[in-house]
């Protein structure tokens, strides 16, 4: 180690003493070496911490004030130059508590030379050097530490158990909205802003883990903000333990979860309610129903009921205001369902317009019968959107909690069946569910099955009605009606499982195989019998085909298939199925027209708007209903409607059939007042296609109109179709 300019501090009080280690100075170092000496304490005190020297070689002895004293209170000040303690023969104890107290080394006065104090001195300045270099690294990552903490998002603390005194880092107070000097170090600045909710959780997880339990502390809880309100956090700690494993300190940080919380929280509402309506949405209300259930399962007394809303043709705001006006509709109908309510009582959106109101703490059936006619009440006040006044009625099932009750799902189950019968019974009612109503659905749910077997088991037949010119009593026409030889039941009609065909779209493929039967059929009679005019035949068309956006398409396919005029095919359709689906109805009704099919009103005099559906839609037919031609007898009373019904056909140039015609006398009239056609029990009721043959051979067989009766075997078994 080069020595050149080597300043170094002599501190002593025996001149002697000094000059003796001065020269060995001298001797080890020569002229590169420069000695300051001081003998009092405060001036050597000065000295060492003014930074001019690099070696300090200090004597314990120093008058009233020991050299051990002046070197613990430098090194207490900063000071950076390396002491080494001059000490006697016999200070064994004093080395040792120089060397603890930061001495860099030590020499026995009067048992040293050139080549000792020379090695001690080398090993001083190297001392120093690493020494500096450790204070340096500390001084670096106390920095380093010091910038994370202000840097860090998460507001750190570190919790002395021994003084329990915390410290809270400016991040973790500024977090809650303090200024660093808001906040001690007292323990209670944590605990005292903890949520009361969360307050006894949070102290029991902290003890949890300082007793060893748990790994680490980690616990989510809200904390008082400065401003008044609360704030989420994620609070995590580590305890560190002495020898006996006990804590004795714990540190951690805190971070801000509020916006975390917020989205769980969000998320959470979402997965339980509707999006449109913010309705609780089935999930939620079946957790509760499930709830209700228990708690009448425990306690008899414990009543609740179901309330299962159904909008009645909704579909038709849809369709003709477009779904937005639609969805806002729904929104609406929520609000006034909410207000119908009392606290503890849920209204739930299932989906579609479909709703469900869950009542609790049910005093009375009554009670449940006044909410139901409440709710009714406030749908059918006038709703204004977008310029539109809406009136709206719904059908509702009731489900009354009884001690059988299973599970929510059943409980939901009754309330749609009795929904449902609310809808049969016309609308706008409501109906307390009972068994009677799911043994009939269970024998529906039954019918159905049978029928999706009906066509792959060919039980479905097609009967042919003969409709009859009253001027010459041939056969003009027939109509394809539609029969089920169900292999257990018999013979069921189309009352019984059409409806059920249409509500399940069974229909479709059903009215697809009738047209294409019905036409094969009439291709034959037309070969075998060359009417002139040429054998027409009439096919009912349901609301649920006109959905189909292909219909005319696949019509017109069977009729090249069949080999078959257009114009020998009528569509027969009622004024129900054109109001069910008036737009689609309208379009499928013109390009049948425009293919030359024929079209006929069915049933005509049953609604209140034939008359506009006539001017609306191009029909060739009118069919009067049988309920108008069973009241019509040879002395013309009650005859009036139908006279003016055939009058008005006359004036439009369409033909005219009645249906029902099941007496001669009916038929005398009829033909007296002008009418085409009939059709009825009188001339044939449905027959096979064999029988409606040997019919056609005999045509015409009512050349005697004035007859009173018919052939006793075409006399009807049934009074209606």
């Amino acid at each position: 180690m080069n020595q050149c300019g080597l300043n170094i501090l002599l501190v002593g009080d025996d001149e002697d003493d000094c000059f003796l280690t001065r020269a060995v100075l001298n001797e080890v170092y020569g002229d590169q070496v420069k000695v300051e000496w001081v003998s009092s304490f405060e001036a050597a005190k000065e000295a060492i911490l003014s930074g001019r020297h690099r070696l300090c070689l200090l004597d314990y002895h120093l008058g009233a004030r020991t050299g051990l004293e002046l070197l613990r209170e430098a090194l207490a000040q900063g000071c950076s130059t390396p002491i080494i303690l001059l000490t006697g023969h016999d200070d064994w104890d004093v080395d040792v508590e120089a060397m603890e107290a930061g001495a860099a080394d030590y020499l026995v006065k009067g048992q040293f030379g050139t080549r000792q104090l020379e090695r001690s001195i080398r090993y001083a300045m190297g001392f120093a050097v690493e020494r500096q270099k450790t204070l340096e690294a500390l001084r670096l990552s106390q920095e380093r530490y010091a910038l994370a903490v202000r840097g860090a998002n998460d507001g750190l603390w570190d919790w002395d158990l021994t003084t329990d005194r915390i410290y809270f880092a400016p991040r973790w107070k500024s977090m809650l909205g303090y200024r660093e000097e808001q906040i001690g170090d007292s323990p209670q600045e944590w605990f005292s802003r903890v949520h009361d909710l969360d307050l006894e959780r949070v102290k029991a997880e902290v003890a949890a883990h300082l007793a060893g339990k748990s790994m680490h502390l980690e616990t989510e809880h809200r904390m008082l903000h400065e401003g008044g309100t609360y704030c989420w956090v994620l609070t995590r700690g580590l305890a560190v333990r002495d020898d006996q494993g006990k804590a004795v300190r714990m540190a951690g940080s805190q971070s801000d979860i509020t916006q975390r919380k917020a989205a769980e929280d969000r998320l959470q509402h979402d997965a339980f309610h509707d999006s449109l309506t913010d309705l609780p949405n089935r999930a939620l209300l079946m957790d509760r129903l499930s709830q209700a259930v228990g708690r009448r399962k425990r306690r008899a007394d414990s009543r609740f009921a179901v309330l299962f809303l159904d909008i009645d043709s909704f579909k038709f705001v849809n369709d003709s205001l477009g779904h937005h006006t639609g969805d806002q509709f729904l929104i609406a109908i929520s609000r006034r369902l909410e207000a119908c309510i009392r606290d503890g009582d849920t209204v739930a959106r299932l989906g579609g317009d479909e709703f469900i109101v869950l009542m609790q703490d049910v005093a009375s059936t009554e009670d449940v019968l006044s909410l139901a006619d409440r709710m009714l009440e406030v749908l059918q006040t006038p709703f204004l959107l977008d310029d539109h006044e809406l009136v709206m009625t719904a059908s509702i099932g009731i489900a009354l909690s009884g001690a059988n009750d299973e599970s929510a799902e059943e409980v939901v189950r009754n309330a749609d069946i009795a929904m449902y019968q609310a809808k049969s019974r016309g609308k706008a009612v409501h109906v307390v569910f009972d068994e009677a109503m799911h043994a009939e659905a269970v024998a529906r749910l039954e019918l159905d099955t049978d029928l999706r077997q009906a066509a792959t088991r060919q039980e479905l037949r097609i009967h042919y009605q003969p409709i009859v010119s009253l001027r010459t009593g041939r056969i003009r026409s027939f109509e394809a009606l539609l029969r089920w030889q169900h292999p257990n039941r018999g013979m069921v009609y189309p009352d019984e499982f059409v409806p059920l065909a249409e509500e399940t779209k069974l229909i479709l493929p059903i009215g697809l195989w009738v047209f294409r039967s019905a036409a094969e059929q009439l291709r034959r009679w037309q070969s075998q019998f060359g009417t002139t005019p040429p054998l027409t035949m009439s096919v009912n068309l349901s609301c649920r085909q006109f959905s189909q956006p292909d219909l005319v398409f696949q019509v017109e396919r069977l009729l090249l298939e069949a080999r078959l005029d257009p114009s020998c095919l009528k569509m027969e359709i009622t004024e129900s199925a054109i109001m069910e689906q008036v737009e689609s109805a309208s379009s499928a009704l013109t390009k049948f027209r425009a293919l030359g099919v024929k079209l006929a009103l069915d049933d005509f005099g049953k609604g209140y708007s034939s008359l506009s559906y006539l001017h609306q839609f191009p029909f060739d037919t009118l069919k009067i209903d049988r309920s108008f031609v069973s009241r019509i007898g040879l002395n013309g009373e009650n005859a009036e409607i139908v006279r003016t019904i055939i009058s008005l056909a006359q004036v439009l140039g369409l033909d005219v059939v009645a249906e029902g015609v099941e007496t001669a006398a009916q038929m005398v009239r009829l033909r007296d007042l002008g009418c085409h056609f009939g059709q009825g029990y009188f001339f044939s009721r449905p027959v096979t296609a064999e029988a409606a043959t040997a019919l056609l051979e005999e045509s015409p067989r009512w050349l005697d109109p004035a007859s009173q009766s018919a052939p006793a075997i075409l006399l009807p078994a049934r009074s209606t179709l």
